[in-house]
């Protein structure tokens, strides 16, 4: 049951995810959660750094979609803008919105990879798909109510997994 927890990579943050890479593990998709995964959970708009990483994608061909457990005003307001499909009320893990997000790209499994910020949502919902997930650190050191509390059992399932060997990157 813990290796649904244990993301295939971890990284510091999106921008160490490059589209070349990418595209060198036949990867064509991006599904992504929102909230201090891209931007701080509470900063209404894209960065222009994270727009360009947006254009990067997007020239190398590869498709993004966010998948985000927010409200359709919080994740409609940051994805219209920048032209990028979501899914909101996720529910996440639940397959469901990442079932739909592959079948919205047209794509299979193989080719996409999940990116978040959090084991119980992010992580947890893609292994239970076979999808490949990357786990980032927080943009923001400040959470919502609801994501205090998984990050109280993240820190205790990394913990167990740290001591046990499974992973090997820093806090």
């Amino acid at each position: 049951m813990l290796k649904y927890f244990l993301p295939a990579e971890h990284v510091k943050s999106v921008f160490e995810i490059k589209p070349a890479q990418l595209k060198e593990k036949g990867i064509k998709g991006i599904i992504t959660d929102l909230d201090n995964t891209l931007v701080e959970w509470d900063r209404p708009e894209a960065t222009p750094a994270l727009i360009e990483w947006f254009k990067e994608m997007q020239a190398a061909g590869i498709l993004v979609t966010i998948v985000s457990n927010n409200k359709l005003k919080r994740v409609k307001f940051f994805s219209d803008p920048l032209g990028i499909p979501y899914i909101y009320e996720a529910r996440k893990p639940f397959r469901r919105a990442f079932r739909r997000a592959l079948r919205e790209m047209d794509i299979k499994a193989e080719e996409v990879v999940v990116i978040g910020d959090q084991l119980l949502t992010d992580v947890l919902g893609g292994n239970r798909l076979g999808l490949h997930t990357i786990l980032v650190v927080p943009v923001a050191k400040s959470d919502g109510f609801v994501t205090k509390f998984n990050r109280q059992v993240e820190r205790r399932i990394l913990s167990w997994m740290k001591r046990r060997g499974m992973i090997s990157w820093e806090d």
